[in-house]
């Protein structure tokens, strides 16, 4: 059903262990910590077809702190190193089953517990696997946690859906990824920003991917031209906790052309001159919000503007940090820029900027802004940085940065 880095998984196995423990699995929810990829990965795949509920957890998070996740995920059974299935007592006794659970990022606030139905994710699956034919007969190569609906979902689900056999890969090393993805026919790589961006260095000269998928945020500037250079066919894919994928771009040119929306979601957003709220409405009619800010083009592709978090309101006028880091991330010299928000007494808000660079000046960076962006889009504060704080995953956390640096005023904005 699935190969685990380099053969093919034994899966009988484990479900004749999980027979021997589990009664009635559709009556419970299950938290699955398992240290081993492919123990964790059929079981999840066995518990769906059950009906079960299920809650993925990463291995790496610690014992006593998934214990306190499964019980506020409303999970029942534990299902821990050994295969060892206890008891969670819950206060109330209610329907647990026919769920996947999952913990929102927590990047823009403590995490949330998302519960989606299966039959939700199999509408996904569908629809994901009708719109994005570019990939049909690519197999897919799965270097990020299967805990995640990105690889769980995206990777693994799709995959078994079109008939394909799933490559999972659990280790990191890239030298290794490279040479998986050479030895299998069509690969379509699923795994972060972080780890496209640092295979694309590794592949030697004139050698390209076939194909990669990028998610979980816009690609740096700097970053998605090493990646683009290097892989045939760059896709990515957009989404949030509560809907799953919302939307895929089957050619990425541009990193903020998120896609075009899955055939089962209504989305709708702002406009060129005035980007809006991303909104998604289910083929069930639930409304959610994104937290994004964006518009779509005359080709109906999303393009992401800003979350709404990290929008700047300068004196009533809203600076989006995307429009900033382009001026800056074409100025030859500069491999990454970051614009974060600036407290003012006066304008309420400015704009702060961090960049990289071991040619470019601040001059060079306010004569270029002056020429292309308007007066309340300056920036207030420029830092030169060695390295922008990143996450394992390529996002960043514009809050924690300006808490760091917003203080370090090097000039005001000349009138």
């Amino acid at each position: 059903m699935f190969v685990l880095n380099d053969i093919a998984f034994e899966i009988d196995p484990i479900i004749a262990r999980l027979w021997e423990k589990i009664d009635n699995p559709a009556s419970h929810r299950f938290a699955i910590h398992l240290p081993h990829t492919g123990e964790a990965l059929t079981c999840i795949l066995y518990l769906r077809n059950q009906g079960a509920g299920v809650f993925p957890i990463h291995a790496d998070i610690p014992l006593a702190k998934a214990k306190e996740m499964a019980a506020r995920a409303g999970c029942d059974r534990f299902l821990g190193a050994g295969m060892e299935c206890t008891v969670i007592a819950q206060p109330d006794v209610g329907d647990r089953g026919g769920v996947l659970v999952q913990m929102s990022s927590g990047t823009t606030g403590a995490p949330k517990v998302i519960r989606r139905t299966w039959a939700e994710i199999e509408t996904e699956i569908q629809s994901y696997a009708q719109f994005f034919t570019h990939a049909s007969d690519m197999t897919p190569v799965i270097a990020c946690p299967i805990t995640h609906s990105y690889g769980l979902i995206a990777g693994v689900l799709v995959a078994l859906h079109r008939g394909h056999v799933p490559v999972v890969l659990d280790g990191l090393n890239p030298k290794y990824i490279l040479r998986r993805m050479r030895e299998v026919d069509q690969p379509l790589l699923y795994t972060s920003p972080a780890m496209l961006h640092t295979l694309a260095r590794f592949l030697p000269s004139g050698h390209l991917m076939h194909a990669a998928m990028t998610s979980g945020t816009v690609l740096p500037s700097s970053w998605f031209d090493v990646i683009r250079a290097r892989t045939t066919h760059l896709f990515q894919q957009y989404g949030c906790s509560e809907v799953g994928c919302i939307a895929i771009n089957p050619d990425l040119r541009e990193a903020t052309d998120i896609g075009f929306p899955l055939p089962h979601l209504t989305v709708t957003a702002g406009d060129v001159v005035t980007p809006g709220a991303l909104l998604v409405r289910t083929d069930q009619g639930r409304m959610v919000d994104t937290g994004d800010l964006g518009h779509k083009d005359a080709r109906g592709m999303l393009r992401f503007a800003s979350r709404v978090d990290d929008m700047i309101n300068v004196a009533g006028l809203n600076v989006y940090p995307q429009d900033v880091e382009r001026v800056v991330h074409g100025l030859n010299g500069v491999r990454d820029a970051l614009v974060f928000r600036v407290e003012d007494a006066m304008a309420g808000a400015r704009v702060g900027l961090i960049y990289c660079s071991n040619t470019v000046q601040e001059s060079d960076i306010r004569t270029a802004c002056q020429q292309q962006l308007a007066p309340y889009q300056q920036p207030h504060v420029i830092v030169r940085l060695d390295d922008i704080p990143r996450q394992a995953n390529g996002k960043t956390n514009r809050r924690d940065i300006a808490v760091r640096y917003a203080a370090q005023t090097l000039q005001e904005v000349p009138a």
